[in-house]
């Protein structure tokens, strides 16, 4: 998440903008399968009393068979269904398990505060950003009809791609006092509200199928997750073959300037005020680590952005 950068004077500095085209293909899509479908299947699975494969004894466990089908149950009003096997769902329990773990909760008035401050305060850098992510969002178009954003905060990037029609977007945040403010951007964007679910979640667990959408969206968020790389591979595994992951993120300034000095010793106080919020991480790298197919990006400077600079941004094939 990006700090309030009033907080903090104004860093004027001089650098280098690296940049690298963009190019992206279609990507493959999957067809649903209705969850009836499914239900009926593992229904049909207890009738016929089918043996565990997983069983020393290889004899009939009701209860193992019970469990599956009760967690397929209780996730499906959340989750979107795509050809895969019950194991492949995280449920909700799970889910819910790695947020309290990794994003203990927070007062109620601490994130309603850091939730209004983030719809409020933000207004100068998304116009001064709204070109590059004008351009990013644009690859989306006629590529993707199921959307995850990770840390969607209040959903500021929504007006740039939820108005294609048949678009469904998923938001998981950690955050649920952003819920009001991300569901009032998709209804400003067009996007239905049935076509629209918030999930209260960490970005290291996400609450969805493998290979179950088309494109995954992270805009400042990998500076405050408590897993970079944990997080990259969650997005790796909801993708489809082929989907893409977009990103905008601000990243350490290069060593041995004088920013990147200054960042390192204000890390700590960021990471106090800004609900984790890192000043020196090196994402670039390790979205190149994280093994996608095929990765461009540029490096470009903000001056709204104060200390959060440089940002990358760029596409990320799986």
């Amino acid at each position: 998440m990006l700090i309030h950068t009033a907080l903090y004077p104004k860093f004027h500095c001089t650098q280098k903008v690296k940049s690298v085209n963009s190019s992206v293909s279609e990507s493959t899509t999957l067809k649903d399968v209705p969850f009836h479908s499914q239900m009926q299947n593992e229904l049909n699975q207890l009738k016929k009393g089918v043996k565990d494969p997983l069983s020393s004894s290889n004899k009939f466990c009701f209860c193992c068979s019970r469990r599956h089908f009760m967690a397929a149950l209780g996730a499906a009003a959340l989750l979107p269904i795509h050809p895969s096997r019950a194991s492949d769902v995280l449920s909700p329990a799970d889910s819910m398990a790695m947020l309290n773990r990794l994003h203990p909760p927070r007062p109620d008035w601490y994130e309603e505060f850091y939730a209004t401050a983030m719809n409020t305060s933000m207004k100068s850098y998304e116009v001064e950003i709204e070109g590059y992510k004008s351009e990013l969002f644009a690859n989306l178009r006629g590529q993707a009809k199921q959307i995850l954003e990770i840390g969607i905060g209040t959903g500021p990037n929504l007006k740039y791609y939820a108005s294609e029609g048949g678009t469904s977007v998923y938001g998981v945040d950690p955050n649920r006092k952003m819920e009001k403010y991300a569901q009032a951007a998709a209804e400003t964007a067009g996007l239905p509200a049935a076509n629209f679910k918030f999930l209260h979640a960490v970005s290291e667990s996400l609450p969805l199928r493998d290979t179950s959408v088309d494109a995954v969206i992270g805009t400042l968020v990998l500076c405050s997750v408590a897993d970079v790389n944990l997080t990259l591979q969650e997005v790796r595994r909801v993708l489809k073959p082929g989907g893409i992951y977009l990103f905008v993120e601000h990243v350490a300034a290069a060593d041995g300037t004088a920013l990147r000095f200054v960042q390192g010793l204000l890390d700590p106080l960021q990471q106090a005020v800004a609900d984790g919020c890192h000043f020196t991480r090196k994402t670039g790298k390790n979205i190149s680590e994280a093994g996608f197919s095929n990765v461009d990006s540029r490096q470009v400077v903000l001056s709204t952005a104060s200390l959060i600079n440089p940002h990358i941004i760029g596409i990320a094939r799986n």
